[in-house]
């Protein structure tokens, strides 16, 4: 009970700054570590040292001898949501525009075929606050996700292997007016925040030929979170059912990518599933399966480097029958960005010392889901993103 009440505190302070976090390919980050972030979000077959280790644990072997790195992402999304009023369809913003997502990341040689690492990285979240705007039922929603890895390498000759245990700390606050209920005044609905531990394993391969072509592949399990009281409170007063109870787990994952080096210029391209259709409580939803695509370039001197990228992923969220779904996912939950561009570079302060920056660009994608019988008018959101990664990483 005190190692889980600290544990516990250690986190809240260190999400404290935080208004939401609000990610990319559904939930989730078009990349982890700010190398990664400024090339698409590719990384599955190209390393980038330390911070490798949640895009593919088996890229940590890079590292020659000790690397550390301690970076953070300023994330700025605008999400506009038009809904119908008595007076006509009225459009409000968001206030939960501005995150800050922390990541630590080690990696050390422990032999001559074994490395070790370990990390604590803001993953993935989503949120809104409209809790100003009565039009709007006042929602407020706020997932934030955290994990802890230690990723465990073997390399011999050109091949890598590694397994990497997860810890995630989830957190959960759902809660809005029910403008949907009957009588006056309206019923306020939440449960305050909800917080749960999950754990899970990644696994990852690469493959160096030694001419410039690498090949990677990666698996991430799914992770059970179980958020009480959220989800029961919070969708069943507005009917919805849920066989899952108080489930929000967060989906497998699985990949593989290709990198090309030549000189000093770098091709890289990722593939991954995500399977949301699978998990627990986002298969309620209705999330399908995304498909994401991302592709990177790096040029790199002696100490500097500069990075370009562009990350794909459709919209998990669909329409759906049941029309207070619907409501949800695109008031509390829009998960509607596609397109990302990224830029990236890094300079090397000293011998040692290297300072890493990228910023990602998601433009304005729209999403519109009928209401009816609910509402004769749509519900539309817009959804644009913008985030600024820098990063300090040192080799000893």
């Amino acid at each position: 009970m005190k190692f889980t009440f600290l544990t516990r505190g250690i986190l809240l302070s260190t999400v404290v700054a935080s208004t939401t976090l609000y990610a990319t390919n559904g939930d989730t980050l078009t990349g982890v570590g700010v190398k990664t972030r400024g090339m698409g979000g590719a990384g599955i077959a190209f390393s980038h040292g330390a911070e490798s280790a949640l895009v593919n644990p088996a890229a940590i072997t890079s590292v020659e001898e000790h690397e550390i790195s301690f970076g953070a992402t300023i994330f700025m999304p605008s999400i506009d949501t038009t809904l119908a009023t008595p007076g006509g369809m009225l459009e409000k913003s968001s206030k939960a525009d501005l995150s800050l997502i922390p990541s630590v990341s080690l990696a050390q040689k422990l032999s001559e075929h074994v490395y070790i690492g370990t990390g604590m990285w803001g993953t993935a979240g989503m949120g809104v606050d409209f809790k100003d705007n009565p039009s709007h039922m006042n929602m407020r929603t706020q997932l934030q996700l955290m994990q802890f890895a230690v990723p465990v390498a073997y390399k011999t000759g050109g091949m890598s292997i590694a397994v990497a245990p997860v810890v995630q700390y989830g957190s959960l606050d759902i809660s809005y007016t029910n403008m949907l209920a009957s009588g006056t005044p309206k019923p306020q609905v939440g449960a305050g925040v909800s917080d749960d531990f999950g754990y899970g394993v990644d696994l990852g391969l690469l493959y160096d030929f030694g001419n410039g072509f690498r090949v990677g592949a990666v698996y991430k399990s799914q992770i059970e979170m179980v958020y009480a009281g959220q989800l029961t409170n919070s969708a069943g007063a507005m009917g919805i059912i849920l066989p899952d109870g108080d489930h929000l787990d967060q989906p497998a994952e699985y990949g593989v990518g290709l990198s090309y080096t030549s000189g000093g210029h770098t091709f890289a391209l990722d593939y991954k599933r995500i399977a949301w259709s699978d998990a627990a409580g986002y298969k309620v939803f209705g999330w399908e399966d995304q498909d994401v695509f991302a592709v990177g370039y790096q040029y790199a001197q002696d100490n500097w480097a500069i990075r370009l990228g562009y990350n794909h992923a459709s919209t998990p969220v669909a329409v759906n029958v049941n029309p207070a779904i619907n409501m949800f996912n695109l008031l509390g939950f829009p998960a509607t960005a596609e397109d990302h561009y990224t830029l990236g570079g890094s300079y090397a302060l000293s011998q040692d010392l290297t300072l890493d920056l990228a910023l990602v660009y998601s433009p304005e994608s729209k999403k519109s889901f009928t209401l009816a019988p609910m509402m004769a008018a749509p519900i539309s959101n817009k959804h644009s993103e913008t985030s600024v990664s820098f990063q300090l990483t040192y080799n000893f």
